[in-house]
């Protein structure tokens, strides 16, 4: 594995414990996809730092469980964000 690979993966990994960010988020601040991001973060650190692979996975669990809860309430300012508008603007 090439040396920034390791070098990324291990800034994701201590950017998720300190922030407790999003995949997404991790993805805009580092600017790469979200894709290259949880590659990096679940396959490749494990084999490199297992102890920061452990505490990032506590992360993503945690996030995952309150995944349904953000979506609802993206969904309700969404609409709330519509309905101000059209209110505004007949």
């Amino acid at each position: 594995m090439r040396e920034y690979i390791i070098q990324r993966a291990i800034e994701l990994g201590e950017y998720f414990v300190k922030t407790e960010k999003t995949v997404r988020e991790a993805a805009k601040v580092f600017n790469i996809s979200k894709s290259t991001v949880h590659k990096d973060i679940t396959e490749r650190l494990e084999d490199i730092d297992g102890e920061l692979f452990e505490a990032v996975r506590k992360v993503l669990d945690f996030n995952l469980s309150e995944r349904h809860l953000r979506g609802g309430l993206a969904t309700k300012s969404k609409f709330l964000k519509a309905k101000q508008s059209t209110h505004e603007n007949p």
